[in-house]
This record gives C-alpha cells, sequence and structure tokens, in this order.
C-alpha cells in the first residue's frame, strides 16, 4: 500500500512539475515575442568547422534541444488553436475576429522558431545550434534516401530478371533487341545510381554514423514534421507505415 501511494505521490509531483513549467513557457512567449526572441539571438556568431563533421556534445545538444522544443511547440500551439476558435466565434471580418487571427499567425511563428528558443533557454549558442541541426537533418534526409534506395535497387534487379527471363524465351530478333535495350537502359540507371553512393560527402556519412550511435536516423525528420502534426503521434505513425509499406516492396520483390 506504501509503495503505490508512493508512485502515485511522485506522478503527482511529476504532472505539477511539468503543468509549472508549460505555465512558465505560456508566459515566457506572452513576454517575449518572435520579434523579442530574433532580437535576443541577434548576436550570436558561430564558425563553421571546415570538415563539416558533428561531435558528439553537438549531438546531445540537438537532442536536449529537441526535446525542451516539443514542449515549447505544444503550449505554442494550443494557444494558436485557442486564438483560431476565437476568431471563428467572433466573426472573422470582425475587428475582434481580424485581432485573434493575427495572435494565431503569431503563435503559428512561435512554433515554427520554438527550436531556437529552446536552444536559448538551454544557454547554447543559436548559430551553432542552426548548423547542427541542418547537419542532422541532412543525415537524416540521406538515412531515408538511401533506404528508399535500397528497396528500389532491389525491384529493379527482380525487374532486371523478369527481362532478361523474357530475353531469352524471346523467339524472334525485334523482341530479342527490345529486350537487350531494356535491360542495358537499367543497367545503366543502377550504375548511375551506385556512383552517387559512391560520391556521398565524407561528412554527411560520418555524420549519420554518429546520430546512428544516439537512435534511428530517421527520427530527426520524424521530430521536424511532428511540430506542425494535428494530433500527437500522426507524424511517427505515418513514418511507421513508410517504413512498413517499404518492408513490404522489398520482400515483394524478392517473391518476384
Amino acid at each position: 500500500m506504501r509503495r503505490i501511494i508512493a508512485v502515485l505521490s511522485l506522478s503527482v509531483v511529476l504532472f505539477g512539475c511539468k503543468a509549472k513549467e508549460k505555465a512558465d513557457i505560456a508566459a515566457d512567449l506572452h513576454k517575449h515575442g518572435t520579434v523579442d526572441l530574433m532580437k535576443q539571438i541577434a548576436d550570436d556568431r558561430y564558425t563553421v568547422p571546415a570538415d563539416g563533421k558533428l561531435t558528439d556534445a553537438q549531438v546531445q545538444m540537438y537532442l536536449k534541444v529537441r526535446e525542451h522544443e516539443k514542449d515549447i511547440a505544444q503550449v505554442a500551439k494550443k494557444e494558436a488553436q485557442e486564438h483560431a476558435d476565437a476568431a471563428k466565434k467572433a466573426g472573422e471580418k470582425s475587428i475582434a475576429g481580424m485581432m485573434e487571427g493575427f495572435k494565431t499567425l503569431s503563435s503559428a511563428a512561435q512554433i515554427a522558431t520554438a527550436d531556437l528558443r529552446a536552444a536559448k533557454d538551454l544557454g547554447y549558442n543559436t548559430q551553432e545550434y542552426v548548423w547542427v541541426k541542418g547537419q542532422i537533418l541532412a543525415a537524416s534526409a540521406a538515412a531515408a534516401s538511401e533506404t528508399i534506395g535500397s528497396v528500389m535497387a532491389q525491384q529493379m534487379d527482380a525487374t532486371a530478371a523478369q527481362w532478361k527471363k523474357a530475353y531469352d524465351e524471346a523467339k524472334d530478333e525485334t523482341s530479342k533487341k527490345t529486350y537487350k535495350e531494356m535491360l542495358d537502359n537499367l543497367e545503366k540507371s543502377k550504375q548511375e545510381s551506385a556512383a552517387q553512393k559512391k560520391q556521398e560527402d565524407p561528412a554527411l556519412t560520418y555524420n549519420r554514423q554518429l546520430l546512428a550511435k544516439y537512435e534511428n536516423s530517421l527520427n530527426a525528420l520524424t521530430s521536424e514534421m511532428s511540430k506542425w502534426e494535428d494530433h500527437p503521434g500522426d507524424a511517427a505513425k505515418s513514418m511507421d507505415q513508410l517504413k512498413k509499406d517499404l518492408d513490404k516492396a522489398a520482400q515483394d520483390a524478392k517473391k518476384n
């Protein structure tokens, strides 16, 4: 019984802290708007490393900022919805409705800059953060592209096998010539894809490997999409569905 009470008490404390934190976030958004935020971080400077490679500390910074960004974005999104509802209730063409409409736009701007505000709150150089985030999103996009490319390569191999079979079974020279041209074009496409993969920026390859030490490389894209989702978890569900679709496509290619 004491154990249950302790767990419940801890839950109440944690919930209370979270609620208080969101109240503090709301107060800060009201006191310091997007324009104020831009002024506060205007003097931040950062010299980008020549090799373009991230460090462990920078990846950890990004992950910490991302967590705080979620809380800020949630508060701003809630306020944007409240202003939008108020505008609709007052009549969008009325003075009150137009004022609420402007507040909705202001909240939308706060959602878009939630990561910068989070970086500032945590005491990080916002310009360094912006560069780090760009490198991580590039690494995440490259991982997604590679996943899709791998499935496409398997489908191309399956298609090539079918065309090769049709070529071998063709009875006339015209059909053989047609299939031969199709096979040659397909092989050319495969070689071009392989060449592009070899030309990948060494820094991008390094950053992808570093990011993979901390989380699934696709999470960065998922998190970025989640800021604008209508319901919590929609972005994650969409990414999970994409993974399932790609896995199914890969399995179908193997069967063929």
